[in-house]
Order: C-alpha cells, then structure tokens, then sequence
C-alpha cells in the first residue's frame, strides 16, 4: 500500500469547473476505488472551501479542494499502450472527430487493455486533456467525438442528455424491411448474463428499470448479396436515427422488430451471420454514419459524415448507394 502522509489541497481550474465532485476525485486520486472516494465524501472527509460537500456537488473555478490522508493500493504496472492516430473528420482547439475503426473499444476495461482514448492520449502526450464524449460499441465503426477541454466536453455531453444532436447510422438487416414502418418506440430493459456481460431487452413502460428508446428508420433499398451467396436471401440497407442513445439500441430494436443486424454476434440470427461470413462479411454492418452537433463555442452546426468503410462499401452491391 501507498500513503499519502498529509492532507491535499487541491485548487479546481477553469477546465474543471461544472465537473461533480466524484468524478473529480475519480481523476485525480487515480487508482483509488469508488468505493473509498464516495466513503470520504459521506464522512465529511472531504472538504470544498472548508465545507462538507456531496458527491454530486459541481465545483467551481478556484474552489480548494480538501482530502485526507489516503492509503492507496498499490497499481500494477500500466500495459503497455501504442500510441495510434485515427483519420481525422474534424479538428479544432476544442473537439475532435474521429473515423473509428470496428473490432476497436473507445476505452479500456471489461478485458480490453486499452482503447481509442488511451491510444490517442499516447499518440498526443502534450495535449491537456481528451475526453470521449460520447460511445460506440467495440463492433461499430463511425463518426466518434473527443472532447480537448473540459468546457466543450461538458457543453457537448449537454447536448446529447437534451437529445438535440442527430445521430444516424447505417445497418444491413436481414428481410425485407416493411416502408411503412418508420418508428420504433420501445423502452429497452439492460441486464446482466450470469457471466457479467451486459445485455438489452424490449420491455414494457410500466417496467420500473425500463429506459424511453426511440428509433426513426428509413429504407435505402435492398441489397443484393455476392454471386456465391444465392442461399443468404433478401436484405435491406438502412438509415436509422436515434432520437435517445441507449445501449444497444439499434441493435436490439432491429431484432426485437424481427430484421436483425448482419454479423451482429449478441443479438443476430447465428446460422445467419455464419453464411455472411463464408461470403466474405467478417463483422458486424453497424456504422455511425451521421452525426450533428452545436459546436460548444461557435454555436454553429456541425455536420459530421464518416464515409462507409471498403469492408462494408464493397461488400455485396452496397456501393451503388453511395455513387
């Protein structure tokens, strides 16, 4: 174990102010458990501007931080992470858009070592601070924003609780999806597997766990699959723009509506996905193609486009979409 042997004053600046308290500890006492942070906060331990303060207090500039001392378990030494850029959709001095790749976690956890962020922070050691702002899945490739200062990081995640960003993604589903259908409101239920691997399920409103979901659909037409793939039948290409960003939701709507996601491996038709893949279809056809924001200080708009990679654009006849 590690001991902090005196008590630390911390002075919260500019790009820290509006941060929660937590989360605020969180960052600095790296490797401290939540467990111990939110136990010094509810003991009083923990002192803004020589005042008890709650977990959800919102700091301000120049507010002084008080902690106590701390004994800190002792970290195992970091993996090694690569530093990696990815292509560039958007930069300026507060945000950054990037193309993220499929089969590439935003983050590091749940038995991945490393992801997006920690491979850009690597590839940017002099940069102050990058934040994801938002998240895709491991398997979704597409527009994703980093955040360069914790004002915009915080001016973008409003926007995306308040729902006014437009986000719409592309996916190939199995059958012929039905014109007229062109919303879906279902709530969505997450659980967990006995394993501890996250899930999403339909539920119904009056579900005390249920989350509001909507998705707006539209069809781009059906696509016809390689010449070797005669026995893998109709399939339809997608736009799909969600009005809330639940986890998984796509995913789970496009199931629950009876046309899964091609290659999808948590919520697709297996045997399906298995005659994709021998007809050369090697991941999951979810891209976040669209994204639309208020630029956090310019508030202007800005229309984000990741174009659909060769993987997926050349597979079949998709490409005939986008000529």
């Amino acid at each position: 174990m590690n001991e902090a042997a005196t008590v630390r004053h911390w002075t919260v600046d500019a790009e820290s102010a509006g941060q929660r308290l937590d989360n605020y500890l969180l960052r600095e006492l790296k490797g401290a458990p939540k467990s111990l942070i939110y136990r010094i906060i509810r003991s009083g331990e923990v002192r803004v501007n020589k005042a008890r303060a709650h977990a959800d207090t919102r700091l301000s500039a120049g507010d002084v931080v008080r902690v106590p001392p701390l004994r800190l378990p002792a970290q195992p030494p970091a993996p090694a992470v690569p530093p990696r850029e990815f292509a560039l959709l958007y930069e300026d001095a507060w945000l950054l858009a990037i193309d993220k790749p499929a089969g590439v976690a935003v983050h590091g956890g749940s038995g991945v070592s490393f992801g997006v962020i920690e491979q850009l922070r690597r590839a940017r050691p002099q940069a102050p601070l990058l934040e994801l702002v938002h998240r895709l899945d491991r398997e979704t490739s597409g527009v994703l924003l980093v955040a360069k200062k914790r004002s915009a990081l915080k001016a973008l995640q409003d926007q995306f609780r308040a729902r006014s960003t437009g986000k719409t993604y592309l996916a190939l589903v199995r059958g012929v999806w039905p014109a007229a259908r062109k919303v879906i409101d279902a709530p969505l239920h997450k659980y967990l597997l006995p394993d501890g691997e996250r899930r999403v399920r339909v539920t119904t409103a009056d579900d005390p766990q249920a989350q509001p979901a909507l998705s707006l659909v539209r069809v781009l037409g059906p696509v016809q699959p390689p010449a070797d793939g005669a026995s893998i039948g109709p399939m339809t290409l997608l736009a799909v723009t969600i009005k809330t960003g639940r986890t998984h939701q796509i995913r789970v709507h496009l199931a629950h509506a009876g046309h899964p996601i091609a290659g999808d491996d948590k919520y697709g038709d297996f045997a399906w996905n298995r005659s994709l893949a021998r007809c050369g279809l090697q991941r999951m056809f979810l891209h976040a193609w669209q994204l639309q924001i208020r630029h956090p200080v310019e508030d202007r708009l800005l229309s984000l486009t990741a174009p659909l990679p060769p993987e997926l654009l050349r597979w079949g006849d998709v490409a005939r979409f986008f000529v």
